[in-house]
């Protein structure tokens, strides 16, 4: 992984699929588990109303949030992933790809292999709707960098890559309360959702959605 010492490894069991980090007993993904991934992407979206809406998708995972979003938006639609590590991307287009329906293969999507703060920087005003699954959310553990997007200087990066009435919806493994404080201080009408693991079961995440006000 660029910038650290960990190392991502993607473990196969028939047709499951998971990503670790290197020495961990637990995934950081699953493909049995991506309920949530989609209700990400769900929340985002929904209400949208841009004719011709441009989103950025900070991690590309598995590809579950992706596809899930290619799902709600029209054809007219332009995506940007912004994937760090390139094995990801390779992972996605090989033996990966089949579980989320290998939405990379859909005409309206670009991968960058990059920081999606970088991305963010560069195209200010560009999207109508970011969504973030970067490590396991504002207290990831497996990049210390990643503290940088969900700090202050971080989400006024993301609130400044918006249009008016953008959408910024981030994903994390647990509830963080002071992130709630952090999105609505930064100029962000905040809501907090809980969506399963797995569709209808399992344990629950939190996704945040804040939509740009001012």
């Amino acid at each position: 992984m660029p910038g650290s010492r960990d190392e991502l490894q993607l473990w196969q069991r028939d047709t499951e699929f998971s990503i670790r980090v290197r020495g961990t007993p637990y995934d950081l993904m699953n493909s049995r588990q991506h309920g949530s991934e989609e209700a990400l992407a769900d929340l985002a979206l929904t209400g949208l109303g841009a004719a011709a809406p441009r989103v950025l998708i900070g991690g590309l995972g598995m590809g579950f949030t992706l596809a899930a979003a290619l799902r709600t938006l029209p054809d007219s639609a332009g995506v940007t992933v912004a994937e760090l590590v390139p094995e990801v991307v390779t992972w996605n287009h090989g033996p990966l790809g089949e579980v989320a329906g290998r939405p990379l293969r859909d005409p309206r999507v670009t991968v960058a292999v990059a920081d999606v703060g970088e991305v963010m920087r560069a195209h200010p005003g560009g999207f109508d709707a970011i969504i973030l699954d970067v490590d396991n959310g504002p207290e990831g553990m497996t990049r210390a960098a990643n503290d940088a997007l969900y700090g202050p200087r971080g989400l006024a990066t993301a609130r400044a890559a918006l249009r008016p009435g953008g959408v910024l919806a981030v994903w994390s493994v647990e509830h963080v309360p002071r992130f709630t404080d952090a999105l609505t201080r930064a100029g962000f009408t905040t809501h907090v959702h809980h969506p399963r693991a797995r569709h209808g079961k399992g344990g629950k995440h939190t996704v945040w959605t804040g939509r740009k006000s001012g």
